[in-house]
């Protein structure tokens, strides 16, 4: 059983009533429900308005897969739980970033770049394109599917060349936009998906709600975790695997930890 928790900002849920008409059980209830209705996944739901974020205790240790949707309030996600989920990612939990969490601290911090895009508000349609049908998380996606109304997003989108791009779409607008891209940081892989604006019922979506599912399964990794992928020992020289004489001056003693 691969354990997801969905994060949600639950922000505009609670105070736009155009968000809260589609979403009245919070956008994150709702992407956890899509995501869920796999038998071989169960899911939790944490949101910012929690004591840590929701993501105190062990809720990240007992967590494969992490799925964050952000938009207005990027910047009171504490500095600590960011630290928290980048340190698991590298230990190899999986990360599926929605939407506007492009510019949150957790996708910028592992992505160490502006992530910023052209976008419009304007409820055009938007034609996802599938450009690498043999990939994973396009498993039994159509070769395109419509999202009646989406906000646009336009390249340039400043993020490191992907590992892959599994999606492009287009809107109706003329833009198009690298709409499914994958990372690997440390142990964990990553997946960008651009589909999710608030006052469209995007994760009503049979399409989205696959590609979702799909997501969860490939960036779990039911490997052993990495136990502190930023330890960096000083091998003692009698601990060498082939026999060693020391030769030279040196800056630290046996055992010092280095200068970080």
């Amino acid at each position: 059983m691969i354990r997801v928790t969905v994060w949600g900002e639950n922000v505009h849920e609670t105070t736009n009533e155009i968000v809260s008409g589609i979403y009245p059980e919070g956008m994150h209830t709702q992407i956890a429900r899509l995501i869920g209705a796999d038998d071989g996944i169960i899911t939790r739901t944490a949101t910012l308005q929690q004591p840590e974020h929701g993501l105190g205790g062990d809720v990240l240790e007992k967590s494969d897969v992490l799925v964050w949707w952000g938009h207005a309030a990027h910047g009171e996600v504490s500095d600590a739980v960011v630290d928290r989920v980048v340190d698991r990612v590298w230990q190899g939990m999986g990360l599926i970033v929605l939407h506007s969490a492009h510019f949150s601290k957790v996708f910028k911090r592992l992505m160490g770049a502006p992530c910023a895009l052209k976008w419009r508000e304007a409820g055009e349609r938007e034609r996802v394109w599938v450009v690498n049908p043999g990939h994973p998380i396009a498993r039994d996606v159509p070769p395109s599917f419509v999202l009646e109304n989406e906000e646009m997003y336009g390249e340039p989108f400043s993020v490191p060349e992907p590992m892959e791009t599994v999606f492009v779409s287009w809107y109706q607008g003329g833009e198009v936009f690298r709409s499914g891209l994958t990372w690997k940081r440390g142990a964990g892989k990553i997946f960008y998906f651009q589909p999710g604006h608030e006052t469209y019922p995007t994760y009503f979506d049979a399409n989205v709600g696959k590609v979702l599912r799909n997501a969860v399964h490939w960036a779990h990794n039911p490997a052993a975790h990495l136990r502190d992928p930023s330890d960096a020992p000083n091998v003692p020289v009698g601990e060498a695997p082939e026999p060693i004489s020391e030769r030279g001056p040196k800056l630290h003693k046996e055992g010092e930890k280095g200068f970080r």
